[in-house]
């Protein structure tokens, strides 16, 4: 019984802290449109960041679980990698709303014809997918580990596994529907005129996404 409430607490935690940090996803809603990513890629970026997101904090666990170090040692490890990966979000959204704004100035979207513009957009778009997934890496998963992982391990393996699996499994999957939802939304929005500013608002969003993280550790 005490499994199952744990494991109830494990997908609910994660299906709260995943809606209510914007930062799970409005990167990616930004990014996608700014970059006009295909569907499938923004799937796969959302993917590849997500599980970088939730692995860290289970290696960690997991680490801290096996050397039976103190969850309190453990908590101090993740508030530590969160200041950073907000300030790093911070820096990545100022870099990209600087971009966007020189690009919306110099119309940058119409002086790459051809070859060029395909490989220009080609290099960008990779240093747009490393950025948000160092960031990802970074961003712990804060309720994971005392909240979840180390109740586990108290009752067994199989419990820990379970429950860190349903913790890291829902979260991604969250991760991906509000992305997907906020893209859809998008679609509805009619902002063509505007289309010419959309990586310097990427990048503000980015930006306030990062401070809020500071100003609100969820």
């Amino acid at each position: 019984m005490e499994s199952l409430v744990l494991l109830g607490t494990a997908v609910s935690i994660a299906l709260i802290h995943t809606v209510i940090g914007v930062d799970h996803y409005v990167p990616f809603i930004a990014l996608s449109r700014a970059n006009s990513w295909s569907l499938k890629k923004t799937i796969c970026v959302v993917l590849l960041c997500g599980t970088g997101h939730v692995l860290g904090s289970v290696i960690l666990g997991f680490a801290g679980i096996t050397l039976a170090a103190g969850v309190t040692s453990l908590i101090d490890i993740e508030d530590k990698r969160g200041t950073i990966a907000a300030y790093a979000l911070i820096a990545f959204g100022l870099i990209y709303a600087v971009y966007g704004i020189s690009a919306a100035v110099r119309n940058k979207t119409h002086t790459h014809t051809g070859h060029d513009e395909a490989e220009h957009h080609l290099k960008k778009s990779g240093s747009v997918f490393w950025g948000l997934f160092i960031f990802f890496v970074l961003g712990p998963c804060e309720p994971l580990i005392p909240l979840l992982m180390y109740p586990a391990a108290n009752m067994d393996f199989f419990t820990l596994v379970l429950v860190t699996v349903s913790f890291s499994v829902c979260t991604i999957a969250v991760m991906l529907i509000m992305t997907l939802l906020g893209l859809k939304g998008f679609e509805l929005i009619k902002l063509s005129r505007l289309q010419r500013y959309a990586h310097a608002f990427a990048g503000s969003a980015i930006l306030l996404c990062g401070v809020s993280v500071l100003a609100l550790p969820i």
